[in-house]
């Protein structure tokens, strides 16, 4: 059996900068991923492609070939088959990747399984604009175009996040769907990335950074102004934002310290909340 973990993806900014012919949007970002906070992949040898699906989020996740899991295996190998158990521990529509990191990990674990390599780019991309990105990972990335232009960037300083979800799935379709038609899909780039980072630096950075879906979700899930209300709040806390398309907010912190205190203060305001305290991988 090969297992592979599939961390959360983090979108600590997420600038949409202009919509192609085609529909698709133009994004400019920072994608971070979680150090111990994600799902976990397990593939082994089969006579027939199974998917079981486990954890504490299994529950209304399909394990026919609407899975995102089964679509990148097929894409991969379309007559080979396995064993595939995915372990649901990031939850639904919460815009920090769950799906397409469990399909980038699953690239990874069954290329190991049947000793070959990885689709072409192409093929990646066409499984969701986040799977790219989460096939590069853990490593910090820059994300451009519309999702397939990825540059690794230069070491950050340590960091910690809470990320906090109301349990309430969003629909990225919907969230873009809003933002056409009600809010600007021509928006600045993020500004040029430091060379070399320290932690003031990076953070005068991330300041100038936003979110152009944060109010388009929370047209669907108000309790997102209301989360990030609250992180800014925190004194300890340095930014606080909306991950990808939502619902997920996520608040960065300098320490581990202080990034659990918050937890624990959140968790006592919101007891039926998910909330996770992670570093920055």
């Amino acid at each position: 059996m090969i297992e592979v973990f599939a961390p959360a993806k983090v979108n600590l900014t997420l600038h949409i900068t202009g919509k192609r012919a085609d529909g698709y949007h133009l994004l400019d970002s920072l994608v971070v991923f979680t150090r111990d906070v994600g799902d976990v992949i397990r593939v082994a040898r089969s006579e027939e492609m199974r998917l079981t699906i486990d954890g504490p989020f299994a529950n209304g996740v399909p394990t026919d070939e609407t899975n995102l899991v089964l679509r990148a295996a097929k894409a991969l190998a379309p007559n080979r088959t396995a064993a595939i158990t995915v372990t649901k521990n990031l939850p639904h529509g919460a815009g920090i990747g769950g799906g397409s990191a469990d399909a980038a990990a699953t690239l990874k674990a069954l290329t190991q399984l049947w000793d070959m390599g990885l689709p072409n780019a192409n093929t990646v991309l066409s499984l969701g604009a986040d799977v790219p990105v989460c096939l590069a990972g853990p490593a910090p990335m820059l994300m451009s175009g519309i999702g397939e232009v990825l540059h690794p960037t230069p070491p950050l300083p340590e960091l910690w996040m809470v990320l906090v979800s109301p349990g309430k799935p969003i629909s990225t379709a919907g969230v873009f769907r809003t933002l056409s038609e009600d809010h600007s899909v021509e928006n600045p780039p993020q500004d040029a990335f430091p060379t070399a980072p320290d932690i003031d630096e990076f953070l005068i950075w991330l300041a100038g950074g936003r979110n152009d879906l944060t109010h388009c979700a929370a047209e669907q899930v108000p309790e997102i102004i209301e989360i990030i209300d609250r992180l800014w709040s925190m004194e300890t806390c340095e930014d606080a934002d909306m991950s990808g398309s939502g619902s997920t907010c996520r608040g960065v912190f300098e320490t581990e310290t202080a990034a659990r205190a918050a937890a624990e203060d959140l968790r006592q305001v919101w007891p039926d909340y998910w909330i996770e305290v992670t570093a920055v991988a």
